[in-house]
Formats: structure tokens, C-alpha cells, sequence
């Protein structure tokens, strides 16, 4: 009698990446478990990338083209949160793959749990040793270093909005204060959070010039300071515009914003003398009308070269006290005339009229992003706003207005001492200023 052979059951091996730009560490792991069966990619989905680091800089269907012609590879399907736990208990691999480096750090819970779940079925982790020195993050961050390019940045604030449910954008007045906005980060909780976006503030470009912010500081200045902002950075800007001008002005001023790599212009619905908002009605304040206002923000959608450039309107019904029900009546309008997004703006400590505003927003059956900026009501959470529906939330001044009160601290400490030892405490060392600014 024939003893009928066996057929070896070939195994699983599922290997989950990111994998932005692909290294030899993501090669080693590949032939690693190449070696122990048919090679499942679990690849993380642009908004699983997101929601513990940055934007990646290939999109998903971009890096699964990579990842499918790279030989060994039998399946890529997408794995659409940081935790495996859903691909796992679907898929019943026999081995996990990876590298030894998610045993500390970021990672270390979402490795806790693979191992869990894999005991379920009698799968096992197999993790390879870290291939040292190389990591994409850190290519990445070499090739933006060498800076972006203007198209890039123009699509990029869209694109985060995909993905990302809260838009964290932060003043810059100068390189320096854009440097801040680019670089800073904090790790909590597993998560790196940092600022998606900078905000170039009519306010601070013309404080910081020692100007009134009565659009004493003209559009080919605002320029400069963009242009000097945008070349020591990759993170997309919105500009503030106040109220644009006349139409006809406001058209060049969307082509040369948009030729330059901004994201996303924003003009306020007033008219006459500019006068800042923070004023309210202590001042004389004309708001203009919305037949005017929705032809100023469709004839600046008719001047843009691309679909990705964003006009946002800003709604001044709260801040000149008309109430709730006008600026939800402008909103609506705005959106019909074409705006990419719609900020309502409050100076009240409280932002009971906000939520109540993005209450009854949220009815709309067709909504663009909505923008806050906190300024004033500075006590609420990200989080609630995010509740309330806001997808960007702005810091407007908050650089310069910091760095004022330390700058005058330490020349009256200067005056006072006759010397510089006692105002040295408030100053960075000058080594860490010479390390702020990367080489040439």
C-alpha cells in the first residue's frame, strides 16, 4: 500500500511597515521572512501613519506599488491603524516579522499585543536585529532638509486634511520663528505631536516690523517675510490676507501666493480702513455685504492655476456682535460663491458662541473644513473643538507675543546691572543659537 505523501501546509508570515522610502533594513527583514513562508505586508494606511507621526511623503497607493515589486512579496493589503490586532485576528499569521527596535520607545505597547494575540492561534514573533544608522524617518527629514519644492507644499495642507481629524497651525513672523514651527516636537503617550502648518499673520509680519496692523506693512513686503519663512521650511503656510483688497487686486495676490507653494490663503469680510479684529466694536468696524464678499472670493477661485490652492473666508459676524444666525447665513453663502474653508472668528473669553456656531454648522449639507483660532478663549481643549467639528485650529500670535516680554526683561536687566551677566539666564547660550541654523 502507497503511503500518500503529505503536503507541507506552506506558512504566513506577516510583516506590517510603513514603509515611506524603503532601505535595507526594510529588505532585511523582507529576505528574513522570506525565508519562513509566503510574505504578507501589512502596509500602513496614510491616515494609520498619521495618527502617531507625520504625513507620509509617498501616498498609500504609491508605496504599494513599491512594496509589490519588491521579490518575495506574495500579498500587500492595508493596515489601517498602528495596532495589528485587526489584520492579526483576520489573517491567523503563523509568524510576525520585524526589527528589534519596537521593544522600547513608541511601539512598545503595539508589540506587547502582537505577542498576545499570536498566542491565540500559536503564531509567533520573529524580530530581527535593527539595522543601525539608517531609518526613513531619518531620509526623509535628510531630503527635506534640502528643501521642497513649491508644488509640494501647495498640495500638502489638502492632504493632510485627508487624514488628519485636527489641523495644528502656529504663527511665524520670520525664518527663525518658521525654524520653531518646523522642528518642534513632543512625544506622549506613544504619539508624536507636533505643529502641521504655519500661520503667516498680517498682525505679527507688522508688529515685528515695529508697524500698526492697518496693512501699513504692503503685499511685496509680506512677501519677503513668506519667502524668507518658506525657504527654511517644508511645512505647508496659510497666509492671512485681511480682507484681500478689492477683487481686482485680490486676483494677483492668489497667483502669486499660489506660484509661491502656499496652501491656503485666508481674507476676513470687511471693508474700509483694516482695523484688527481683536478691537470689536470699540472701534468702527464695516463689515462688508455678502453679495460683495461671495464675488470677491469667486473671482479669486477663477484667477487660481490648480484645484489645490484654498480660499477660506472669514466670517466677522461675532467679533461685530450680529450674532450666530448672520454668520451661519454668511457661511452658506461663502461655500455657494466657492470657499475651500470657512473661519469664524470670536474675541470673546468664552466659546460658547463658537460651539454654538459649529452646533448648528454641523447642519449644513454641505460643509467645507472649518477654522478657529483660539486666541481669546484659550481655555478650550483641541479636543472639544475637534468635537465640534473644527478641522484647523490656528495659534495666531503666540510667537511674537512671547518672545516680547522676555526681549524686554533682559534690556531693562542690561540698563539696571550695567552688564550682561544677570540677563544671561533669559538668553540661549550662543552655541545653541549657532546650532539652530543647519550649515550650508
Amino acid at each position: 500500500m502507497k503511503q500518500k505523501k503529505q503536503s507541507k501546509k506552506i506558512k504566513i508570515v506577516y510583516v506590517g511597515m510603513s514603509a515611506d522610502l524603503i532601505h535595507q533594513g526594510h529588505i532585511n527583514i523582507i529576505n528574513r521572512a522570506k525565508d519562513l513562508g509566503d510574505i504578507i505586508v501589512g502596509l500602513l494606511t496614510d491616515a494609520a501613519i498619521t495618527s502617531y507621526k507625520r504625513v507620509p511623503f509617498l501616498n498609500y497607493d504609491q508605496r504599494k506599488i513599491v512594496i509589490e515589486n519588491i521579490k518575495g512579496v506574495s500579498k500587500v493589503v492595508p493596515q489601517k491603524t498602528l495596532d495589528y490586532v485587526p489584520n492579526l485576528k483576520k489573517i491567523k499569521p503563523d509568524y510576525v516579522v520585524h526589527g528589534d527596535d519596537w521593544r522600547t520607545g513608541i511601539q512598545r505597547d503595539v508589540r506587547n499585543r502582537v505577542i498576545k494575540t499570536l498566542k491565540e492561534w500559536g503564531g509567533e514573533l520573529i524580530e530581527t536585529k535593527y539595522t543601525q544608522g539608517v531609518s526613513s524617518t531619518e531620509l526623509i527629514n535628510y531630503a527635506l532638509a534640502l528643501g521642497v519644492t513649491p508644488i509640494y507644499r501647495l498640495k500638502k495642507l489638502r492632504r493632510i486634511l485627508e487624514f488628519k481629524p485636527l489641523i495644528r497651525i502656529l504663527e511665524a513672523h520670520n525664518g527663525l520663528t518658521g525654524l520653531i514651527v518646523e522642528k518642534t516636537k513632543v512625544i506622549e503617550k506613544g504619539k508624536i505631536f507636533e505643529f502641521d502648518g504655519i500661520w503667516e499673520s498680517s498682525l505679527t509680519d507688522s508688529t515685528s516690523k515695529g508697524k500698526p496692523d492697518t496693512a501699513a506693512v504692503d503685499i511685496t513686503s509680506r512677501i519677503q517675510t513668506i519667502e524668507q519663512i518658506l525657504e527654511v521650511t517644508t511645512k505647508p503656510m496659510i497666509v492671512d490676507a485681511d480682507s484681500g483688497g478689492l477683487p481686482e487686486h485680490f486676483v494677483f495676490t492668489v497667483k502669486s501666493l499660489e506660484r509661491l507653494g502656499i496652501s491656503a490663503v485666508i481674507i476676513e469680510d470687511k471693508i474700509g480702513a483694516k482695523r484688527n479684529s481683536l478691537f470689536g466694536i470699540d472701534i468702527k468696524q464695516t463689515q462688508d455685504n455678502i453679495k460683495d464678499f461671495s464675488q470677491k472670493i469667486s473671482v479669486g477661485k477663477k484667477a487660481q492655476a490648480t484645484d489645490d490652492f484654498m480660499i477660506i473666508a472669514r466670517i466677522e459676524s461675532l467679533i461685530l456682535k450680529k450674532g450666530v444666525d448672520d454668520a451661519l447665513k454668511r457661511a452658506a453663502a461663502y461655500i455657494k460663491a466657492g470657499a475651500d474653508g470657512i473661519m469664524i472668528h470670536s474675541k470673546d473669553k468664552s466659546p460658547k458662541e463658537i460651539l454654538e456656531f459649529c452646533k448648528e454648522y454641523k447642519k449644513f449639507k454641505y460643509k467645507v473644513p472649518l477654522v478657529a483660532v483660539p486666541t481669546t478663549y484659550n481655555r478650550i481643549m483641541e479636543k472639544r473643538l475637534e468635537s465640534a467639528g473644527v478641522r484647523i485650529v490656528i495659534y495666531a500670535n503666540h510667537l511674537l507675543r512671547s518672545s516680547y516680554p522676555a526681549m524686554t526683561k533682559t534690556a531693562e536687566l542690561i540698563l539696571k546691572h550695567h552688564r550682561a551677566y544677570e540677563a544671561s539666564k533669559l538668553c540661549l547660550p550662543i552655541k545653541d543659537v549657532l546650532r539652530l541654523i543647519p550649515p550650508a
